[in-house]
Formats: structure tokens, sequence, C-alpha cells
């Protein structure tokens, strides 16, 4: 049993722990005794991250910021209810209204009960509950939230965007110029993946995994590497280990590039963009050359990696950061003296540092506001427990500090691979050592099935993954929360206040994920 920490110390009381749940334990409580932590969480700081259903149980994930600790809790809902976390966490409310529309599991007393995901074009309601309902005969139009006032107007914006962009809908409510409220509309790119990774093979559920968002493939395939290995106690060779988080800082590097130059081509800077894009190109160029993919996809496996980078891959690595460094420099120099950027992005899109904290939002856009968690730091993982880098951190919350967040990130990744590089142990065997874990029963596994959950790093911020494997070796139950189920709501009160043509500046400054939002 888990000491007597304030978090551990409430569950202990209320709750009987799971066995097989790793690392972190999980506990599954009564009612009354979740309605007893929904009373305790609106009197102390404790951060959800991550809220989930089946057909019927629901499950949530916290933790305890000051001392690192993290605990699932669980509910049965044989009457397929639960008490809301919403009116005490609002971070949970989209997630309750996601449940809802899969699994059929009423929040109540929730803050908002619309639907979220399910847009009546599915062919049927409740698709993972136990009894699939048809869809509504007519269904109605979503129903935007009012907005009273004098002289306002509604602007509508998408799905569909101009550009190479994923669907999403904005709904401005602006007093001439100026935005009153915002309120979005997602779930166009709902995929099905956690219906999709039921049954599947481990190998099978980890390509899919990988597609939860394209950019975040590395990241996505770590978490859910990590979830898996947790639950079945593997231990991944330690060569795969540091390779892992060499794909991770490329993939951060190089998506960290792009967002620059967008948010200085959306305040009419184009000759950033086409600086950043040429920057983000040579680093895609040489993952392809070592890892045989530019953007890395299927490289990250449960078990291990797919592939070792090549003899030359050191090198070239190393010659990558060489470049960047001297590349990078003049264009951060161009970018914090040009007035007219800095016109546009100071004092723009300000996210206040007790939202963040009330959304538990991470990524560059809680270390912007002050929150300066960093999922490589704590819980923490390997192999960054053994190297040197620094979080960043600012208070401003404006799209400035997103952006400069974002340039200090990349100059610590690129110290951080320079790390790598150098210290990286073993000897390029090609797979030995780093193949996959074979999906089939683990030995001495029998029938019972493992859980285990991951905390993850992404270039956006953290992402979680939630597992449940069978004895069989297929997956029973997966649940991948992007960091963006976090962010999205915070651009809503970003642009408020702000005029409608800033509104690509903060979005862009923000850069939620469409895909991995949409699941």
């Amino acid at each position: 049993m888990y000491g007597e920490q304030p978090l551990f110390g409430l569950l202990n009381r209320i709750g009987t722990p799971v066995e097989g749940h790793r690392p972190w334990p999980r506990y599954r409580l009564t009612r009354e005794g979740w309605l007893a932590m929904i009373e305790e969480l609106a009197g102390n700081a404790w951060t959800l991250l991550g809220l989930w259903g089946e057909q019927h149980a629901v499950h949530a994930a916290f933790r305890e910021d000051l001392a690192g600790d993290i605990a699932v809790v669980s509910l049965d809902c044989p009457q397929g209810r639960f008490p809301s976390l919403s009116p005490v966490r609002p971070s949970a409310n989209r997630l309750e209204r996601a449940i809802h529309d899969l699994f059929g599991l009423t929040a109540e007393r929730t803050t908002d009960p619309r639907s979220w995901l399910d847009h009546d074009a599915w062919g049927v309601r409740r698709p993972l509950s136990d009894h699939p309902a048809a869809p509504a005969p007519n269904p109605g139009p979503y129903t935007f939230l009012p907005v009273e006032g004098e002289g306002l107007h509604q602007i509508p914006v998408g799905p569909v965007h101009a550009g190479i962009i994923e669907p999403g809908h904005f709904r401005f409510t602006a007093n001439g110029e100026t935005v009153v409220r915002l309120e979005e509309r997602l779930g166009y790119v709902h995929k099905g993946i956690e219906g999709l990774m039921r049954g599947k093979s481990i190998g099978d559920a980890a390509r899919l995994a990988a597609r939860v968002s394209g950019d975040s493939t590395v990241a996505h395939s770590l978490a859910f590497a990590r979830a898996v290995e947790a639950a079945l106690g593997v231990e991944v060779p330690p060569r795969a280990v540091w390779l892992r988080a060499l794909m991770a800082e490329l993939e951060r590097i190089a998506n960290h590039f792009g967002d620059i130059g967008a948010v200085c081509n959306d305040a009419a800077f184009a000759f950033m963009l086409a600086e950043m894009s040429q920057l983000r190109e040579r680093v895609l160029r040489v993952a392809d050359t070592c890892f045989g993919h530019r953007l890395m996809m299927d490289r990250v496996v449960p078990g291990g990696v797919s592939v070792d980078i090549p003899e030359r891959g050191p090198a070239l690595l190393l010659d990558l950061v060489a470049d960047l460094r001297k590349r990078f420099a003049p264009l951060v120099t161009i970018y914090d003296g040009k007035a007219s950027l800095q016109d546009r992005t100071v004092s723009t899109g300000i996210v206040s540092t007790g939202l963040v904290n009330r959304f538990g939002t991470g990524g560059y856009v809680g270390r912007a506001s002050g929150r300066g968690l960093d999922a490589r730091r704590s819980p923490g993982y390997a192999p960054y427990d053994d190297l040197e880098f620094e979080v960043p951190v600012l208070t401003e919350g404006d799209v400035n500090a997103r952006v400069w967040i974002r340039i200090r990130e990349v100059e610590q990744s690129l110290s951080l691979i320079e790390q790598i590089v150098k210290r990286i142990p073993g000897v390029p065997r090609g797979l030995d050592g780093t193949t996959p874990l074979p999906c089939v029963p683990v030995e001495g596994q029998g029938e019972t099935a493992r859980e285990g959950m991951a905390l993850v790093e992404a270039f956006r911020g953290e992402i979680l993954t939630w597992v449940r494997v069978n004895g069989d070796g297929t997956i029973d139950r997966c649940h991948p929360r992007d960091a963006s189920w976090f962010q999205w709501p915070l651009l809503e009160a970003a642009i408020e206040g702000n005029i409608v043509a800033d509104f690509p500046l903060c979005n862009k400054s923000f850069n939620c994920s469409y895909s991995g939002h949409d699941l």
C-alpha cells in the first residue's frame, strides 16, 4: 500500500486497491467514495490527468503536483451514471461528454450535457456501449451557448478551413471587431481509435497509437509502448530507451520550428516561415536518413524500437545540431527585434496562470503562463533522469511567451540530442535486443489481464495512455489522451477581448491537435 501522502491517504481511506495496475496504483471507489473524492477536490490543487470510460465503469487519473504522486480511481456504473467531476475540475467536461457519446455513461450534474464527438453522423449512437442505439431520427442543429448584449453579431468559421488544416468549427460572437465569446465544436475527425483497438494484438494496436496524431507519432507511440510495458512488467533494452528519446527530441524540434514560422506568418512576416520551414525540413531529412521515415512513424514499438540508427547516424546528428544552432540563433534575433512582429504577439491572447492551473494545462501553453510541469521531469522517465536540461517557464501568458517557450525548448532539445548521441549505450546490432514484444501471451501471465499507464511529454505537452492487456496478449481497453484536450478550452479564453483578426495568431500559438483530440 502506498504511503500516507495526502492523495494516497484519502484514497486508502475511501477506496480499495486494485491488483495488477502499474506503475501507479488504482483504487476502486463506491459511489459514496467518489462523492467524497469530489468534495476533497473542491479544496485542493490535485490535477486531473485524464478521465475515460468503458461499458460499465469510469476511471480518472490525478496527480498531486507538489509531491508528484499519481493515482487512478474507478467507479462501477451499473445504472449507467456517475457524479460529474466538471463542477470542481472544468477540464473534465468535454471528456465526460465524450464518454457519454461513446459508452452511454451519463455524468450527473455536469456543467454541460451536450454531445461532443457525436455529430449524429455515425449511423449509431453509443457505439462502444453494451447496447448501441439507432441514430436520432430527426437530429436538430447543435446548440451554441447564448450571448446577450447590444450590437453583437456572430461569425461562423469552418469546419472547412483554407490551406492544409483539419476540420473544426469556431463560432465567434463579436462587438465590432472585438471578440466577446468564442465557442469551438470539434469531433469532425473522429476515427474510432478506442473502438478499433479492442481485441487487437499489441503490434496492431501500436500502429493505431502511432496514428492518433501524426505530428506526435513518436510521443503517442512511446506513451502506448510504456503503458504496455508497465502492464506486462517488461524491461526495455538500454539502447532502445535512448533511441526513443532521440526520436522524441527530433520530433519536438521539427514541430517547434514549424510552429514558430507559422505564428510569424500569421503576423504577416512570411520570411520567418520560409526560414523555419527550411530548418524543419533539415530535421525531417536527417530523421529519414537515421530512422527510415521522416516522421519516425512505427519506429517506437512496445518492447523497444523497430530500427537502429546507421553507422553514420551519430555524425549526421551532431552535424545537424551544429548547423541548427548556427542558423537558428540569428532568426531568433530577427524575431525579437522586429517591431511589427512584437506589436502583434506581445499582449495578444493572454491566458492567466489561474486558468492553466485549473485546467491542468501543460506544454508550451502551460509553461508560458507559469505552470512549469514537464513529464520528462515529473514523474520522469528514462533516460531523461540521466540527462541535463532545463524546463523554460514564463508568466506573461501571451502569444509572444508561447513563441519564446518554443525557442528555449528548441535550444534545450539540441543539447539533449547532443548528449544522447555522445552517451547512447551499446553497439549498433541491427534489431538484436530492441525487437518489439511478441503478440502472444506473456509467459506466466495466464488468463489474467494486466493494466498499465504512462505519462509522456510530447511537443504539445503531456500525453496520458492507459491500457488493459488481456491474458492472450490482445488489447482489452486503451485510452490515449492527447495534450490538446486540456488546451483547446483555453483557446476560447485566450481570444476574448482580442480582435477577430488576431484569432489565427492565437490559434497557431496553441496549435492544438484536431486528430489527437477527436480520437
